[in-house]
């Protein structure tokens, strides 16, 4: 028994060695993947339990004018963090916080008590809020400055500039685009902590500096840019438009000199407003040009020698091209004309001849050379690229509607390009909205120079073309660009609207491009008024404002007046007249009024009164032209009209401007101003509706 005994026990003794040694093998093993294959993990993770970082941001970059003017900053702010390990009582400075911050009691207590090493809690806020959590002095929570953006001329230019997020991330404009550049590299400050989450005296505290953005500087002058917005802001008010764009350039080197639509917002409060607002219209949205886009043709047939400037045309009043007829804004047509003439009256039919004359395959030569279809390529976000029938879809049809600006859709910053390089004797250039990169130091990290595309035209037809365009304003449908003692080159512009099932009644945007001085093109402008209330034609509303901005742009960059020029060629004398309002007058009354203006009345239908005329109200005509008087229904297509507000005006004014929009006026009271009206301003009705007024 002893001898089984002794043998029971060393394979007793045999089992626990083997169990030892097997836990042993599995110690060594768990050892060696902590060592080898976890070591960088735990060393991490051991790390992470004693360090606490927390973020410094970097100062973004300021975004100056072309002369060095701030258009955005950054200012110092406090933000408020939480390292919740650190803190005590999660409950407590929940409720404490929360109070101060405005901040739900729940959901920032919930913050508090998640495993993380660092949380935002409120970022950005006010300098006396900041001094109120400081004075609280709870554990875990610490404050830290960042940056925060500030646009010190609030609206100035806000399309241009853009906005950033809470992250001091660029959102839109040059923020956008160039935030590589302005938001700089991110800090830190690095703290360690022992196990009770108390800061170790001795241990490695370090500070990690952020590095600044860099500064941008724009090819936009601040002065230039309040001129436009000037005129803007009184445009939008004395039209009543549904929204306006201006647009300037140097023709010489692609530098946008000023950018701006209304409607517009303050990017210091972006967020405040619809997210519509934010739209840059003058690159994301396009529109047919209308009668502006005949520079484009006139370049494309003059330089292709298809006509000359003094070639003749006749004009009847309109062209049938296969099976449509398009009209010339003149009843009865200009008759016999020039080419030059063709162009200062904007005739379509005349256009039209030339445009099919030249064909479709050159036609969209010159199209796609002018850059129309593609995107220029600015620096700024969302940029379309326009609408174009296919060329190999395109029938003479189109061609004929394209020569006049029709069946075609371009963006503003296109059309103003385009314009640009008629100015510039023929050379595309990209236009640029940033001059300059410079870093704190003052060293150009990035320099821009003129980007030519290509040489569209030669300088011998822009010099042509530039003779027409100038004569445009000396003594065609421009005539309200003209500048005392300067040379203007442009085209006015007139269209309608397009929507669903075709033109849509009653909505038209105005504009006018052109360039100055026109033999030393150093500003080129574009104006777009889209759907004035009243006056709609861009003769009328757009060229007096081109006209306004340019003078002063003029002046402030020192240009010399050319007096002796103009005094040894003055311009034509003015031959057209505006046509006065005679809707709602008696027949006999409408008869006398346009006889005395020097035009042939020619009644239509069997009426006492005239409900619509053609040429419309403040038309501009050749003396001695007929006008044409409806008595019975109004021409204006069915549609719904916006009811103007007429407080205060004289019965005559009310009539007018009635008249302009297709309604009629009933009038209660013959003396005085109007006090109240029926319906309501802002009513939607159908035009040639009766509006009563009442005088005292």
């Amino acid at each position: 028994m002893a001898s089984v005994s002794h043998v029971t026990i060393r394979k007793r003794v045999a089992c626990l060695f083997l169990i030892i040694s097997v836990i042993m093998m599995g110690l060594i093993g768990r050892l060696l993947y902590l060592q080898f294959y976890k070591s960088a993990w735990l060393s991490e993770n051991a790390v992470d339990q004693r360090i606490r970082e927390i973020p410094v941001e970097a100062k973004r970059g300021i975004i100056f004018d072309r002369h060095g003017r701030e258009l955005a900053v950054s200012v110092s702010t406090e933000s408020v963090y939480a390292i919740p390990a650190e803190i005590r009582n999660q409950d407590e400075t929940a409720a404490r916080l929360a109070a101060i911050l405005a901040l739900d009691e729940n959901n920032l207590r919930n913050k508090l008590k998640k495993r993380q090493a660092f949380t935002w809690i409120k970022r950005k806020i006010d300098p006396e809020t900041a001094r109120q959590v400081q004075m609280l002095n709870l554990p875990g929570i610490g404050l830290t400055q960042e940056g925060q953006r500030y646009y010190p001329h609030d609206n100035l230019a806000a399309h241009v500039l853009g906005f950033n997020g809470i992250d001091s991330q660029g959102l839109d404009g040059v923020e956008m685009t160039f935030d590589s550049y302005l938001k700089g590299r991110s800090g830190s400050i690095v703290i360690e902590y022992d196990a009770r989450g108390q800061e170790i005296p001795q241990a490695s505290h370090r500070f990690v500096p952020p590095t600044e953005g860099n500064n941008v500087y724009l090819t936009i002058d601040l002065i230039i840019q309040q001129i436009i917005e000037r005129e803007l802001d009184r445009v939008m008010k004395e039209t009543q438009a549904k929204a306006a764009t201006i647009i300037a350039i140097d023709p010489r080197d692609g530098g946008i000199l000023a950018l701006a639509n209304r409607p517009d917002y303050n990017p210091n409060k972006f967020s405040e407003v619809s997210p519509k607002l934010w739209r840059n219209i003058a690159v994301s949205n396009v529109y047919e040009p209308g009668s502006t886009f005949k520079i484009i043709t006139t370049s494309a047939v003059m330089s292709e020698h298809i006509v000359k400037a003094d070639e003749r045309f006749y004009d009847p009043g309109e062209v049938e091209v296969q099976g449509r007829h398009i009209h010339c804004w003149k009843h009865g047509g200009h008759g016999s004309q020039t080419f030059a003439e063709v162009v200062q009256n904007s005739c379509n039919v005349g256009f039209v001849n030339v445009g099919l004359r030249l064909g479709r395959d050159p036609f969209y030569r010159y199209i796609d050379a002018f850059g129309f279809g593609h995107v220029t390529n600015i620096d700024l976000p969302g940029e379309a690229k326009g609408i174009m029938i296919d060329r190999a879809k395109a029938t003479p049809i189109n061609i004929a509607t394209m020569s006049i600006g029709q069946s075609i859709a371009v963006s503003p910053v296109q059309l103003v390009t385009a314009a640009a390089a008629v100015a510039n004797d023929g050379q595309l250039l990209r236009p640029q909205i940033v001059r300059e990169v410079k870093d704190k130091s003052g060293q150009i990290v990035r320099g821009y120079q003129p980007d030519v595309i290509r040489q569209v035209l030669d300088p011998t037809t822009t010099k042509q073309v530039k003779e027409i365009l100038e004569s445009v304003v000396t003594q065609g449908s421009g005539r309200n660009a003209y500048i005392e003692g300067y040379k203007i080159a442009g085209k006015t512009g007139t269209a309608q609207k397009v929507g669903a099932g075709g033109y849509l009644p009653d909505k038209y945007v105005a504009s006018f491009v052109g360039f100055a001085p026109a033999d030393n093109p150093q500003v080129a402008m574009l104006v777009i008024i889209d759907e004035p209330v009243g006056l709609y034609y861009g003769g009328q509303i757009a060229a007096p404002v081109f006209g306004a901005v340019m003078k002063d742009v003029l002046q402030y960059l020192k240009v010399t007046p050319q007096t002796t020029v103009n005094l040894t060629k003055p311009a034509a004398p003015d031959t057209h007249i505006l046509i006065p309002s005679v809707i709602n007058l008696s027949v006999p009354e409408a008869v006398k009024e346009l006889e005395k203006a020097g035009l042939k009345p020619r009644i239509e239908e069997s009426g006492d009164r005239i409900a619509d005329q053609i040429p419309k109200p403040g038309s501009r005509i050749p003396t001695g032209s007929g006008v044409l008087l409806y008595t019975m229904t109004p021409r204006y297509q069915a549609g719904e009209v916006t009811v103007p507000d007429l407080t205060g005006r004289t019965p005559r004014e009310a009539s007018d401007m009635l008249a302009e929009l297709g309604f009629v006026i009933n009038p209660v009271g013959t003396d005085g101003t109007v006090i109240k009206q029926d319906p309501l301003p802002g009513s939607k009705v159908l035009s040639g509706t009766s509006i009563t007024t009442y005088f005292e």
